[in-house]
């Protein structure tokens, strides 16, 4: 497989990294709160697929979800 894998609902999505702590931080727009529940499940399922969770990864301090209120 080539390219990025993107699940359905996902209408973009940014991963940001600080190069000098190797802190992360993503944010991901979704169509709405139904896309991104079955976002979450498609995402935890492809992590089973591809053997992520073999190996120890860190674990994401927080999750938060907004609302768009405005998109300019």
């Amino acid at each position: 497989m080539t390219g990025c894998w993107t699940p359905r609902g996902v209408q973009g999505a940014y991963h940001l990294l600080d190069p000098a702590t190797g802190n992360g931080l993503s944010i991901a727009f979704f169509e709405d709160e139904a896309a991104a529940q079955a976002a979450r499940k498609a995402i935890e399922k492809r992590a089973e697929e591809i053997g992520w969770n073999n190996v120890p990864h860190p674990a994401p301090a927080s999750t938060t979800m907004y609302d768009v209120i405005r998109h300019v």
